[in-house]
Order: structure tokens, then C-alpha cells, then sequence
């Protein structure tokens, strides 16, 4: 995070084209934009001619109308009310201060993780770059002066906690004021309701033909889409939102994909989802709002800090939608498709795409219908090949019916909030 391409949009470009033309390994080989630009208008795919209509080309982000017909949205639907839906995001726990304060970090830490460009001083802005402060709220310039006043943190009030006010403050006082605080859905990162659909062997044959589409649309191998996530089906109604995030998480030699864990048999500290392709699906027309927003798509460079100026938050979709610099209107059967990762350089997975950062925008008037098809690889090719193998292994020992299928029990316990 953080990280700024110094060298400005040629140097950005050149490294996200490098990335999309990879060709070392055949399993990630990614000529991208060069097979969209020269023959998508021409690809068919289940019958539909699709066409490419919009491209962030630093984003790696590409609009798709009439990739699910009509009647394939309103299945997918149909099916997820069957399934049942439940809360995206629950409401913070009662139990939030007896968490935080299980964590082992001192307050010095904590100011120095929070004190982004090291002057000895808290900005507002660099209080807000760390929503997991808020316990699932999300925070506003306004809630965090309002905690300064509560806890008396900030005596002269100028939004700003030098090192020596910092050390004043009681963490105790934090931990209970936030526990306090009534919060409602529309005060979380995101508002909405979802389940997951089955796609494997024995599904549905429709949610087999989408899956079968995907792989066709990614030109990623078929036990590589195989064993990703099941389809993910969202209802954002009125009022619904998702603030900018990034789908999955970076990965560090101390991060476990969720997907590998169990067959790599290593622990870790830390767990993200290593979701290398996001395609999502428009499953209807949406009356009001609700747009897909990429708020930096194709800006010069990337830098945290400046997602945040004059108390104007970029990542807030209830707000500052409007600002982003690539917005995608609902319309069913079009699918979004981007990468969020960058190549490691020899064709396999690097680093986290910062320019994939995203979000749900508020939805005005009706209700909106989506989907997502998250692609997992992870980044360390020996442990993706040994989950391969095994989910081969696994499937072909014990087929089993459809609700026992392997890539359902890899996935069983893992969805759960960036």
C-alpha cells in the first residue's frame, strides 16, 4: 500500500501491458487486451456476439454487454431466492473491546502504523486509510472528529494528534466509546445480502454454461476455474452499497491463500483470498444508482494518502461516486472483467494491483442484482499445483453428489469480509 509509480502513466502502462503478455507459463499466458482489441467484436460466446465497450487500461478492467441473457439473469436470480440470501456485513460485536484488546501491539506501534509518511503527526486522512479501526463502520472525517471529542484526544481541536497527544489517550476510552456507538447497516462498508451457487459437476446446466463461458472469456485452464469460488449472487436494495475495496489481498511470504491452506499443511499469519480475475454480472437493470466505480482507473501514479483530499473521500461510494474516474452503469447481462493482481515478471502471480481498487455505489431508486465469479490462483506455484492435483485426487477417489463436491468443502469456511 502506498506504493507510488514514481515514473508516472508510461511506466504504469508499460508494466500492466508487460503483465497482460506474459507468456512464460502457458496457464497465465495473458495477451489480454491484444486479443480484446483485435477480435472480441467477433467472439461468440453462447450464441451472443459480444462487444468490448469500455477499457481502463491501468485498471485492467474491461465493460462486456450481453455476456448472460435475460433469462439467464432471472435464473440466477430465481435461484439465489430459492438458496436464501444473508447479510453481507453483520453489525459490529458486543465483544469488540474484549477483541481489541487480545491484540499484542503497543501504543507506540499502533501510532507508528498509523502515522503513514513518519512525521511524527496523525492526519485525519491517515486515520481513515485504516478502516478496520471502525470494527465493519465505515469512517468519516466527521465520526472520527466526534471520537476525538469523546475520548478528548485532540485538546486543541485541529485534527491532527501529535505523538505526545497520542500517548495521552487512554486506548480503554477508544475501545469502549466505539462499543457504544448504535450503528446502522447504512454505517458499514457494505450493505447488502448474498449466497453462493453451486457450479460444479452436477450443477444447474446453466450455471455449468457461465462457468464454461469464463474460462473461455480468461483462456485460463479448466481445473484452474474449476476449483475457484462458486458463484457469488449480491441484492443491494435501496440505500445498498459497497465502499471502494480491493477483492482480494496482498500476498507476502507470510500470507496463506484460503483456497491452498488445508493441502499446502502450513500455518500462517495471515489469510486473503488470492482471487487473481473478478468477473461480475449485471442480473438486472438498476432503476437508481448502483454503479460499479473504479475510483483511480488509469490515474498517473498510486498513492494511499491521496485517495482522501479535503475531508473528500474517493473509496466512500455513498457519497463521491460521482468523482471516480470509471463508472460502469448496471445493465443486465453485462459482465465486468479485471485482473487484480500484476504478473510476477516470469507469467505467474505478483504483487496487488492497487488500480483495482472498486466499489458498490449507493443505490438511489429499486434494487440491484449481482453476481460475481472470483478466479483463485495463488501466487506460490508449488502449492497451486499440489491443490490441483489433490482436488483431481479427491474428486475422482470420492465423487460423491454435488453438495459434497471438493471445491465446496475447500471453500466451506472461508467467506468472510475483506
Amino acid at each position: 500500500a502506498g506504493r507510488d509509480h514514481a515514473a508516472g502513466r508510461d511506466h504504469a502502462r508499460s508494466e500492466r501491458a508487460a503483465m497482460r503478455d506474459q507468456a512464460a507459463h502457458p496457464a497465465l499466458s495473458r495477451s489480454f487486451f491484444l486479443y480484446f482489441l483485435l477480435i472480441w467484436s467477433a467472439l461468440p460466446l453462447a450464441g451472443v456476439s459480444l462487444a468490448l465497450v469500455s477499457v481502463a487500461a491501468l485498471a485492467s478492467t474491461a465493460e462486456i454487454p450481453d455476456f448472460l441473457t435475460e433469462e439467464e439473469c432471472k435464473l440466477i436470480v430465481h435461484l439465489a431466492q430459492l438458496k436464501g440470501l444473508q447479510k453481507s456485513q453483520i453489525l459490529p460485536t458486543d465483544d469488540y473491546e474484549e477483541a481489541m484488546e487480545m491484540i499484542e501491539i503497543s501504543q507506540m506501534d499502533i501510532f507508528n502504523l498509523l502515522d503513514h509518511n513518519q512525521d511524527g503527526q496523525l492526519q485525519l486522512k491517515e486515520v481513515l486509510t485504516h478502516t478496520r479501526l471502525g470494527n465493519g463502520r465505515w469512517m468519516t472525517p466527521e465520526s472520527i472528529r466526534e471520537m476525538y471529542t469523546a475520548v478528548k484526544a485532540d485538546p486543541d481541536g485541529n485534527g491532527v494528534l501529535s505523538l505526545e497527544e497520542f500517548k495521552q489517550l487512554n486506548i480503554r476510552d477508544f475501545h469502549k466509546y466505539m462499543g457504544s456507538q448504535k450503528v446502522k447497516m447504512s454505517d458499514l462498508v457494505r450493505n447488502s445480502q448474498h449466497t453462493w451457487l453451486y457450479q460444479g459437476e452436477g450443477a444447474h446446466q446453466v450455471m455449468r454454461a457461465i462457468r464454461q463461458r469464463v474460462m473461455r472469456l480468461t483462456r485460463l485452464p479448466p481445473e484452474i476455474v474449476e476449483h475457484s469460488e462458486p458463484l457469488q449472487v449480491v441484492r443491494y436494495d435501496q440505500g445498498g452499497h459497497y465502499h471502494a475495496h480491493m477483492d482480494s489481498g496482498p500476498v507476502f511470504p507470510e500470507t496463506a491463500c484460503s483456497h491452498t491452506k488445508l493441502v499446502a499443511n502450513e500455518s500462517a499469519p495471515f489469510e486473503t483470498s488470492c482471487r487473481y480475475v473478478t468477473v461480475l454480472f449485471y442480473l438486472n437493470n438498476v432503476t437508481g444508482g448502483g454503479e460499479t466505480v473504479f475510483p483511480i482507473a488509469d490515474n498517473r501514479t498510486y498513492e494511499e494518502m491521496s485517495l482522501i483530499q479535503n475531508d473528500i473521500d474517493l473509496r466512500d461510494t455513498r457519497k463521491n461516486c460521482d468523482k471516480g474516474n470509471l463508472r460502469v452503469k448496471p445493465q443486465q447481462g453485462t459482465a465486468v472483467f479485471w485482473y487484480n493482481y500484476l504478473s510476477d515478471g516470469e507469467g505467474w502471480v505478483g504483487e496487488l494491483d492497487d488500480f483495482a481498487l472498486h466499489g458498490g455505489c449507493l443505490v438511489t431508486q429499486g434494487t440491484k442484482w449481482i453476481a460475481n465469479n472470483w478466479i483463485n490462483v495463488d501466487p506460490n506455484r508449488w502449492r497451486q499445483l499440489r491443490f490441483e492435483q489433490e482436488m483431481a485426487r479427491y474428486a475422482g477417489a470420492e465423487p460423491g453428489p454435488p453438495g459434497d463436491w471438493t471445491v465446496d468443502k475447500a471453500y466451506s469456511g472461508v467467506h468472510v469480509e475483506l
